[in-house]
């Protein structure tokens, strides 16, 4: 199955994205069958080829849920945006559990604490 989707490329913190269609299960940083343009999100600037697009799409080429909304904005797609849901990194997570324990721990200490006074 063919994606279209976001390459990441640029410096650490300011990021640009490519435009390509590659196969579904493929890498980024591998091949791709063929670019349609560009994005960076810190000046909104945008080239996006309209015509490859289409074409892509109706050879089945699904776009990703980013780059939907993306196309639906600059209006390639006539539907609504679809909603975007951000991972949460698994540092934060381990970070958040962390913080949890500490704050049971303290609970359990002022428990002690009220049972033997």
């Amino acid at each position: 199955m063919l994606t279209i989707k976001f390459k990441r490329q640029g410096k650490k913190h300011q990021a640009s994205y490519r435009v390509i269609v590659s196969e579904k299960g493929k890498k980024l940083s591998g091949r791709f069958l063929d670019d349609l343009g560009f994005y960076n999100p810190h000046t909104k600037e945008s080239s996006l080829k309209e015509e490859k697009i289409k074409y892509w799409m109706e050879k089945g080429a699904q776009p990703t849920d980013t780059l939907f909304n993306l196309l639906v904005k600059k209006g390639l797609i006539s539907e609504r945006k679809k909603r975007v849901v951000v991972s949460v990194s698994k540092t934060l997570k381990k970070k958040e559990v962390k913080k949890e324990d500490k704050k049971e721990e303290e609970k359990a200490v002022e428990t002690v604490v009220e049972a033997v006074e």
